[in-house]
């Protein structure tokens, strides 16, 4: 379908502009008013709210964007959602998705009458109201706003297998200047047109940020030019600050690109792809904070960055500054938007969508409800055939991969993995069985799994794999992100981001239907860093989501390949969870069968009864143990004791989930204070081999009966590029140390000293041998 380009009548202006005061009306009225909404009456103090709190400048912008947006989708049916990059621009949204009534759809409390314009104003950035930015609250909305810089990644995970969607996102100039964004402008070398949907980017330069100008606003226009085609995309100028003139504009150029995202959709569906597209952007310069105040106490405000916020504030306690609140407001002819009841009288009925196509009820941003559930095979083809405990040496990640592969096979257009350049180093590379790595961009002949339908997603940055993947997710679809555990945390403030997003989404938001969930698979993790050091030693992100909100996080130490299998299966087919799984890549040892796996994970802890040599409800020692290398150490500990102290009872604790350590009562997976009491005991000492930091252990069991029995080994920030075994030593996380603590706790011992001699001999011994030979002791290779 090619959309004509032709002159807006003055009608059509008219009716933008009317459409477009409506929403900057709306929009000023949320963030300052408390009553008076249609100002039947002069505004007074009490009209006002007495905390002035939002964002005016990014505001009339994204309310023009929309305003055009909504009139090529009632003239063309367009499936198009809207990602707003200025998340600040929270009014904008709200403003827009009442208008076209997909607000009161949602909210049925808040309809276009005066009440309903009161009930929208007043819960503005109000206790027990709507946050300022963009959120789930926000009807149409797929990104937290709290953060800058995701949402063109989000954007292109929304349109990845989704042939006939349009995501246009509005990316603010400030937004522009973060990593995040500035990596995620490559997401067009990854989309296929064939098979996926198409990105919209408008990049808005207003100007400035918070108090400083931008740099994409400072730089000359040739040079933004030369910058935007190189990352491959032909820019499209709408400049202006004439309000009549921007509408023909934008017009013309929003045409223009959906004409050129349409061509090029054609031509890769019937003709094939032959070479990476050169898709459009449109970069709209208007002034910030456009149609407010002009100035302020002889200072500008429009067209500045003192518009950014709120242009004046403390009106309770400054009354004359009402008066220009109320004239701006004016400014926008309120009698020709409503009539005395609050009924939008505006002459906007051809801009408005019919209901199905509303950008706040698409829904691709509620993405629940076009959710299918992942086809998940059982994974008894997949597992160990266990011989003998411990004698089997296997990548856990590499069985995963297997695994991963059928579950792609099965889901051809609903399942995706994302990784950093990383997919065949994490043993994840049967994949390529089934599907290749997705390039769009230049390839030789000497380049393997590269494909333009390929499903595996790889760039070498975090952010734009965790944007590409909340995108896919919360439009509906579902996936999987592999990392080396210690770059997860250049992630970290996304997946907080994406943990409130779950949260208030699944909690207070009663429309929205649960998405799939967020799995990360982390490994080449701290314990197995052998050739890279100290830089990539660091287990702080399970750390960092542990103090996230409950009813989100799920992590997971797998202690083998089938419990690893095991907990992939589970973790697949859950909703609205962040699920952390931390697994080695590395060939270690087996220690369950399938059956004992599933039912192991299930459960989330356990008592091996077969590495316990006692029954005894009251044992003398608990070794217990979470994490891949932390059971082997744990494992060779008890041995030790084992030989060294036969009438010793150890009971042997497994931990999978650590989150059932947690109570109860704080944590959907934990357990009670009796069961805790039933594994752990209450009076023995419990030795904790862990694979994190210890702090995380001590804060889930500060309050639990026993806990000052508990002692942690875990990582101590000791590190360097040395060794497997030598990692474990440093950290005091080895069979060694773990049999002196173990020793130090127990009492009436005869012969604690010659144990601890010999431990300290041991240690003495590999410390030597490492550095002659430069690899561990036979006895100590758990490879």
């Amino acid at each position: 379908m090619t959309i004509r380009k032709s002159t807006l009548s003055s009608q059509d202006i008219t009716s933008l502009n009317q459409y477009w005061s409506l929403a900057n009306y709306l929009s000023v009225g949320q963030i300052y008013l408390l009553d008076n909404p249609l100002l039947k009456q002069p505004l007074t103090r009490q009209d006002v709210k007495p905390r002035l709190l939002g964002h005016w400048g990014t505001t009339p912008g994204l309310n023009l964007i929309y305003a055009h947006l909504n009139r090529l989708i009632a003239r063309h049916q367009l499936n198009m959602i809207y990602v707003t990059g200025p998340g600040h621009g929270g009014p904008a949204l709200v403003a827009n998705t009442y208008i076209e009534g997909s607000y009161s759809h949602y909210y049925p409390a808040i309809q276009q009458n005066e009440s309903g314009l009161k009930r929208l104003f007043k819960q503005f950035s109000f206790p027990g109201g709507v946050p300022s930015h963009v959120a789930p609250e926000i009807p149409g909305s797929i990104n937290e706003g709290g953060e800058l810089g995701y949402a063109l990644s989000h954007a292109f995970g929304a349109v990845f297998d989704n042939p006939d969607l349009i995501a246009t996102c509005v990316i603010g100039d400030g937004e522009a200047e973060t990593g995040p964004l500035a990596a995620a402008w490559h997401s067009n070398k990854f989309l296929n047109p064939a098979s996926d949907g198409a990105v919209l980017p408008i990049l808005h330069l207003n100007g400035y940020k918070i108090a400083n100008p931008t740099i994409f606003a400072r730089i000359p226009k040739k040079e933004l030019n030369q910058l935007l085609k190189g990352y491959g995309y032909q820019p499209i100028w709408v400049e202006s600050s004439d309000v009549n003139a921007v509408h023909q504009l934008m017009s013309d150029a929003l045409i223009q690109a959906v004409n050129r995202i349409q061509k090029i959709q054609v031509e890769a569906r019937t003709q094939g792809i032959t070479q990476r597209p050169i898709w459009p952007m449109i970069v709209m310069k208007t002034p910030k904070g456009w149609t407010g105040p002009k100035s302020f106490e002889n200072l500008p405000v429009e067209d500045s960055w003192r518009s950014h916020q709120v242009p004046f504030k403390e009106l309770r306690q400054f009354p004359e500054r009402i008066e220009l609140l109320e004239a701006w407001l004016r400014s926008y002819n309120p009698e020709q938007l409503f009539d005395s009841t609050g009924r939008i009288i505006a002459d906007i009925n051809d801009l408005i969508p019919e209901d199905s196509l509303q950008m706040g009820r698409n829904p691709h941003a509620n993405g629940g409800v076009l959710m299918q559930a992942l086809k998940i095979p059982g994974v008894g083809d997949f597992a160990v055939d266990l011989k003998s405990r411990g004698s089997q040496k296997i990548s856990a990640t590499r069985v995963m991969g297997t695994y991963l592969a059928e579950v792609m096979r099965l889901n051809e257009s609903n399942f995706r993995v994302f990784g950093p350049d990383e997919t065949a180093s994490n043993r994840l590379d049967d994949l390529y069985q089934v599907t290749a790595k997705t390039w769009v961009a230049e390839q030789l002949d000497s380049d393997e799994d590269l494909a333009m339908d390929g499903r595996v997603m790889e760039i070498l940055s975090e952010h734009t794999c965790q944007g590409w993947l909340e995108g896919y997710l919360l439009s509906g679809r579902h996936g999987l992100f592999s990392c080396y555990e210690a770059f997860i945390n250049i992630v970290s403030s996304m997946a907080t981001q994406h943990a409130k997003w779950l949260q208030v989404a699944s909690q207070k938001v009663n429309w929205r239907q649960p998405i799939p969930s967020l799995n990360y698979l982390l490994t080449s993790h701290v314990w197995r860093q052998d050739h890279n050091g100290f830089s990539h030693q660091d287990p702080g992100f399970i750390n960092h989501l542990s103090n996230k909100e409950p009813n989100v996080v799920r992590l997971y130490f797998p202690p083998d390949t089938n419990c690893l299998l095991a907990v992939t299966q589970k973790i697949l087919q859950t909703t609205d969870k962040i699920n952390v799984v931390v697994a080695g890549k590395q060939l270690q040892p087996q220690w369950l069968a399938i059956d004992e796996a599933q039912k192991h994970c299930d459960q989330g802890l356990g008592i091996w009864h077969w590495a316990s040599n006692t029954d005894s409800a009251k044992p003398d020692l608990i070794i217990a143990c979470a994490g891949d290398v932390p059971t082997i150490e744990a494992l060779a500990a008890t041995k030790i004791l084992n030989q060294r102290l036969p009438d010793l009872s150890i009971r042997f604790v497994n931990v999978v989930d650590i989150m059932t350590l947690a109570m109860d009562t704080t944590h959907p997976h934990g357990i009670s204070d009796d069961q805790f009491r039933q594994i752990f005991s209450s009076d023995a000492p419990v030795i904790l081999a862990f694979h994190g930091y210890p702090s995380m252990i001590h804060r889930l069991i500060y309050n639990r009966p026993g806990h000052e029995n508990f002692h942690i080994h875990g990582f101590n920030e000791e590190g360097t590029t040395t060794t497997p075994f030598d990692m474990l030593v440093l950290n005091q996380l080895d069979r060694y140390h773990l049999v002196k603590n173990a020793v130090n706790r127990l009492q009436d011992m005869t012969d604690s000293g010659a144990i601890l001699d010999d431990m300290d001999f041991k240690l003495a011994q590999h410390h030597k041998h490492i550095l002659q030979a430069g690899d561990d002791l036979p006895d100590e290779i758990f490879n």
